[in-house]
């Protein structure tokens, strides 16, 4: 009976075999990868979201009141040192044991990069452009929306695609709190040993990065025409 049990066990994972790269493993477990790289996906896209939704009014806040800049920004950086294993957690009394714990945790640090990230694009905008905006009759919010965010799309682009970049590797951390979307069968690949696990989990963090920071490029090359006309020319 063992015989038969172990020759009907997947050749490249099994009690004998612990293969790195193992198809029947992808085979046996689609299901569960699909639902970790669901969850890692959406974790990423609400967290980034919800940064930006953060980000924006802190980075106007700065640049209309220059001495709130530093605290602004110092505060976001702050928000980066403070390990994971110790923010999760400190969130769970809050949100429990929940992925909202997750998105929040992962929002705040990526203040860092965001805020940033508009405070220099904003800055990158020419005075004599804001000038030449103030002229033709543009108020306070118009110029804001018409001129200067767009010529400062590049720039805070930039920061965006760093900032998503980044919260994909974090989101594993989530793990922690049970809602680490790949992140959860990375620890139970380390944990256990299980080499096809791990490196299918890591090589997905990896596609997902890559495939959201081509998603991004895309978007600031639909948005921003004119830079593809500059780089032509």
């Amino acid at each position: 009976m063992t015989l038969l049990v172990e020759a009907a066990e997947p050749s490249c994972y099994n009690r004998a075999v612990n293969e790195w790269w193992c198809t029947a493993y992808l085979a046996d477990y689609r299901q569960e990868l699909v639902d970790a790289t669901t969850q890692h996906v959406v974790l990423t896209v609400s967290a980034v979201l919800l940064g930006i939704v953060l980000a924006f009014p802190l980075a106007l806040l700065a640049r209309r009141f220059g001495r709130l800049e530093t605290a602004i920004t110092g505060v976001s950086t702050a928000l980066y040192t403070v390990p994971s294993l110790a923010l999760f957690p400190l969130l769970v009394p809050f949100t429990g044991i929940t992925p909202i714990t997750v998105v929040i945790g992962l929002a705040l640090y990526a203040l860092t990069i965001l805020v940033r990230s508009i405070l220099d694009g904003l800055a990158s905008v020419p005075d004599d452009v804001r000038e030449s905006a103030r002229g033709l009759g543009y108020g306070p919010a118009s110029q804001l929306l018409r001129i200067e965010l767009p010529l400062a799309l590049p720039v805070m682009m930039a920061g965006l695609r760093v900032a998503t970049v980044s919260t994909v590797a974090l989101t594993t951390v989530g793990a922690l709190v049970a809602h680490g979307g790949l992140g959860n069968l990375i620890a139970d690949g380390v944990f256990t040993d299980f080499r096809a696990e791990l490196l299918a989990a890591c090589l997905l963090c990896v596609a997902i990065a890559v495939l959201l920071d081509v998603l991004i490029v895309g978007v600031q090359r639909l948005v921003t025409p004119w830079t593809r006309t500059r780089a032509a020319s």
